[in-house]
């Protein structure tokens, strides 16, 4: 169509949004689908949580807030993350955002320049390059391999540096892999940062999402050049709430503020406030954290073992809720693969090709139980 920007229409749909639209349409049409496209826990927030969104509304919470989050929420973050992983932030140095997404999108933004490169160990989330891409930079691919459990080498991340090179982003837990990196990985990486000059920005959605191995959080090696994205979606069951925050040096938080002051100011309030309470009463929290991820190892193994039954490798993640399988007994083509699984099994998959992994396909196992074992059965009719 003439008069849309170049930039925006050669941006690509995010593939997990498309397939899951796919799943939607079927939905709707009548079959009875099997999501397991979105990275969406299938559980309600914890009610201490819901509790307070209905409180903050009966106190009149619901006007416009600071742009970069209350101050009573930049606190309760602050808190955590010096409780939970010795790291030390005031107030100023933390912004909240509508999602995640949104505090990746003001650094990109805030950090480059034309042609800039951001080195991103692969598989990686479908957003990543499209964000730096419109921020103007260039994502540098490094590959993991299915045998090495989709961990990150340094070396490579090394021979990955050029004098073009600005940011390297890391992902642990990651998505789509599940995989957890190790502290001797992490600090190597660091280190590459420091000795380059570099920035380091680590995606910590699913930190409490982590069934084998240790999160490491990375901002503790080297905080002067670290920016930390985490959010209450994940490991708090808070998706459609919309609450990201980042943690990182004064200037750069400030940089991002100016440019989420122009674009969207605030969270949504009464988001924010519940979100307060879910990191304030800690105890109840880690309850509802620990019930749920005793949920997800299950699903987890039930998954991972009838995959590998049914001749579509799997290594097992480590954390996060999601699974890599190949796809390559159903075809050679990951697309040709997920849309077989969808139309013949009515099982709804994100084929690798977005998150740079050909021939693998991402499951999502934040779905019951009861819903992966028929998804395992389908497959395996459409083998026989």
């Amino acid at each position: 169509m003439s008069g849309l920007s170049q930039r925006i229409l050669g941006l690509k749909v995010s593939s997990t949004i498309a397939f899951n639209a796919k799943v939607l349409e079927l939905k709707r049409a009548g079959v009875d689908v099997i999501a397991m496209t979105a990275g969406e826990p299938d559980f309600q927030p914890p009610p201490h949580v819901l509790e307070a969104a209905n409180e903050a509304i009966r106190l009149g919470l619901t006007k416009y807030t600071a742009s970069e989050g209350t101050r009573e929420l930049r606190d309760a973050i602050a808190a955590k993350h010096a409780r939970e992983n010795g790291l030390d932030y005031g107030a100023d140095q933390i912004i909240v955002s509508s999602g995640g997404k949104q505090v990746l999108y003001n650094a990109f933004m805030a950090l480059l320049e034309p042609g800039d490169e951001v080195i991103v160990p692969s598989p990686y989330w479908v957003s990543y390059p499209a964000q730096i891409e419109l921020a103007g930079g260039v994502l540098v691919a490094v590959p993991t391999s299915a045998d090495q459990g989709f961990v990150p080498d340094p070396e490579l991340v090394a021979r990955a540096i050029t004098p073009r090179t600005k940011a390297i982003l890391l992902n642990s837990p990651n998505n789509p892999t599940g995989a957890v990196y190790p502290e001797s990985v992490v600090r190597q990486i660091a280190d590459l940062t420091e000795l380059h000059d570099l920035w380091l920005i680590t995606d910590e959605l699913y930190e409490h999402i982590v069934y084998d191995g240790e999160f490491v959080p990375l901002a503790r090696y080297y905080p002067e050049r670290t920016l930390l994205v985490h959010g209450a979606s994940k490991g708090y069951a808070l998706t459609g709430w919309r609450i990201g925050w980042g943690c990182g040096p004064l200037a750069l938080v400030k940089a991002m503020g100016a440019l989420q002051g122009q674009v969207t100011s605030n969270a949504n309030a009464v988001a924010q406030y519940a979100t307060q309470v879910a990191l304030n009463e800690q105890e109840l929290t880690a309850a509802f954290q620990a019930r749920t991820r005793a949920a997800y190892l299950e699903r987890r193994d039930v998954l991972v073992r009838g995959l590998n039954e049914l001749g579509l490798p799997t290594p097992t993640p480590q954390g996060a809720f999601y699974v890599m399988a190949d796809t390559g007994r159903i075809d050679a083509d990951e697309n040709v693969a997920a849309i077989t699984l969808l139309e013949r099994a009515h099982v709804g998959v994100v084929p690798g090709t977005d998150f740079a992994a050909p021939g693998f396909a991402r499951l999502s196992y934040a779905c019951s139980l009861e819903h992966i074992e028929t998804a395992l059965e389908r497959v395996e009719g459409l083998l026989a």
